[in-house]
């Protein structure tokens, strides 16, 4: 069964490297801001899972530089994910808030949509 996954993973980033989609192209001034908010995010993923690929694929798409944390090769996210999320699944967005609190969004759709709301986009 390992061997499947790590082929169909590989299947997987293969494809997406063929039709990965083009960056939306904003004002400097513009992507600036959005690069600013987008600092107090982090996602949680796994390289070759399905769903964080699609995530990944929408902020490509609209241009959105989150932070990739590496939550299966590196064991000390994996610990923070369990510890601070509650569930060691992926994808995970962190979204540390202005009053200090931070949230955890776990679903891929819960995120695109989050993201599509908070920066406007469609």
């Amino acid at each position: 069964m390992t061997v499947i996954r790590w082929i169909l993973g590989q299947i997987i980033l293969v494809l997406d490297f063929l039709t990965s989609p083009k960056s939306l192209v904003r004002e400097v001034t513009a992507q600036k801001a959005i690069d600013d908010e987008t600092a107090t995010l982090s996602m949680y993923q796994f390289k070759a899972c399905p769903f964080c690929v699609k995530v990944r694929r929408e902020l490509k798409r609209h241009a959105l530089h989150i932070e990739l944390r590496d939550a299966k090769n590196d064991s000390a996210l994996k610990a923070e994910l369990v510890r601070e999320g509650g569930l060691h699944r992926v994808p995970c967005l962190r979204i540390a808030k202005p009053d200090c609190s931070v949230e955890w969004l776990y679903e891929s759709n819960d995120i695109i949509a989050y993201l599509k709301t908070r920066f406007n986009l469609t």
